[in-house]
């Protein structure tokens, strides 16, 4: 299964983005996704959902976030 955001095997490179993963994960798990862990003693989506994320068996890609401070620089230059 894999999430909308496609394609590395890295843990997620803040706590925000990974619950931002786990709880997509668990909308999916929710709508009848079938689970991707063999065996887990957690019933709860969320947690199974967190479970997958951490032995590392979803695919997601991070979007870059452009640099602020250069976005700023650059509209001053505009004006």
């Amino acid at each position: 299964m894999t999430l909308q955001m496609t394609a590395t095997k890295d843990s997620p490179s803040s706590q925000f983005a990974f619950v931002l993963l786990a709880a997509k994960r668990a909308r999916q798990l929710m709508a009848g996704a079938p689970m991707l862990l063999n065996h887990t003693r957690a019933h709860k989506p969320t947690r199974i959902a967190v479970e997958e994320l951490q032995h590392d068996l979803l695919d997601y890609d991070m979007p870059e976030i452009a640099d602020r401070a250069e976005e700023k620089e650059g509209k001053r230059r505009s004006e």
